[in-house]
Parts: C-alpha cells; sequence; structure tokens
C-alpha cells in the first residue's frame, strides 16, 4: 500500500489491483485514527469518515489531481510504477 501523497498529516493510498470490494477507481485516506475511502470518479466518500477540515482539504486536492489520480489508479491496477502525486500547499 505505497503512499501518494501526504500533507497537512493526511496520508493518501492507492493498493495495488484493490478492485474487489468497491468496484471502480478509488483512494484511501487516513488522518490520526480516521480511515475513509474516496471515489476518484466523483469525489465523494465511499466509506470511512474524516474530521470536516480534513476531509474538505482531500476533495480539494483530489479536484487539482483527478487526472493524475485516474492516471495513477491505471497504472496501480496494472501492477505498474506507482509515482507520487503533488501534496496540497
Amino acid at each position: 500500500m505505497p503512499i501518494v501523497s501526504q500533507f497537512y498529516g493526511i496520508i493518501i493510498r492507492i493498493y495495488f489491483n484493490d478492485t474487489e470490494q468497491h468496484y471502480l477507481e478509488h483512494i484511501h485516506v487516513q488522518y490520526n485514527e480516521f480511515d475513509a475511502v474516496y471515489s476518484i470518479r466523483n469525489l465523494t466518500l465511499l466509506e470511512g469518515k474524516l474530521p470536516q477540515k480534513q476531509h474538505k482539504l482531500v476533495i480539494a486536492w483530489m479536484e487539482i489531481h483527478k487526472d493524475e489520480l485516474k492516471a495513477l489508479w491505471n497504472v496501480s491496477q496494472n501492477d505498474g510504477e506507482i509515482f507520487k502525486i503533488d501534496p496540497l500547499k
């Protein structure tokens, strides 16, 4: 489970070959004791929860990097080389 970005204590991961549970493009997000899963396609929370402030930061970051996230998802599901995405600044 490689870390693809990290900012303000938020850790973003994409897992290899991770289509069994959610069946669509998604990322895993961790902040302190909170865990959440977000859809890349429509930027919605699929599972878990984050505090409101961190949720808004994740959505903003995803909007900025949506094309990169889609490309990274495709690479990760085809056993390609994972790349990092710039953090929110």
